[in-house]
């Protein structure tokens, strides 16, 4: 599977950042955090987030950026609160979220490159299911979630970034099949920090992130 991508090499005092982006950010990816974290993506949005999840799980020492700030709310969801970008971390970088304004301001048009990932990443065995018909993608390590500067940060292993890949590349080959026979049927991914009783979170960010399927293209409220 191949993707089209933009590499970014940001210095900041002693410290190069290096950060991958999609080349053309999908236009139907909406992600806002109102009393919980919640994304909406069309079949392009959809693909770009399975390719943001596999690289994060291959390129531990690189922040994985989708810009979605831009992008207007799909038909039926009300913009109560400011919509987000997008960064998967892993935990070994530890990076300060708290430079991420000053990362993003610097990245300038970055260099394309065709990162292929192979079908490995995406097979990490059979996901559960949410409340909603969905995927649950908790069940090894377990992800944190963080904000800063408008964006939502998704920090984790390899393994959890693993298991996420595979969740959300099962739910993109599911809707495929099931959209034939059922368009109102109802596709998400329940990702958490974990369960309830210990689930992760930084100061009043959401312990979650609910992402669903829309057939449609996002389109401006």
């Amino acid at each position: 599977m191949k993707h089209s991508m933009r590499i970014h090499r940001v210095r900041l005092g002693a410290e190069e950042y290096r950060v991958l982006r999609p080349d053309r950010p999908a236009r139907g990816g909406y992600l806002h955090d109102r009393w919980s974290a919640e994304m909406y993506a069309d079949r392009e949005a959809s693909r770009q987030l399975v390719a943001a999840w596999g690289l994060a799980a291959r390129s531990p020492r690189s922040l994985v950026y989708v810009p979605m700030r831009g992008n207007p709310a799909p038909q039926g969801v009300t913009q109560e609160a400011a919509p987000l970008d997008l960064v998967l971390v892993h935990h070994r970088l530890q990076f300060p979220v708290s430079r991420w304004k000053a990362v993003r301001a610097r990245l300038g048009t970055g260099q394309p490159h065709t990162v292929k990932l192979p079908e490995s990443v995406f097979k990490d065995g059979p996901a559960r299911r949410c409340p909603f018909h969905g995927t649950d993608a908790t069940r090894r390590d377990h992800l944190l979630f963080d904000r800063a500067a408008d964006t939502l940060f998704v920090i984790g292993s390899t393994t959890a970034f693993r298991a996420t890949a595979a969740t959300l590349h099962a739910l993109v080959a599911e809707e495929t099949a099931l959209l034939r026979d059922d368009e109102n049927h109802h596709f998400c991914v329940e990702l958490s920090s974990g369960p309830w009783q210990r689930r992760r979170t930084r100061g009043r960010v959401s312990a979650g992130l609910h992402i669903e399927y829309r057939a449609e293209r996002a389109a401006a409220a």
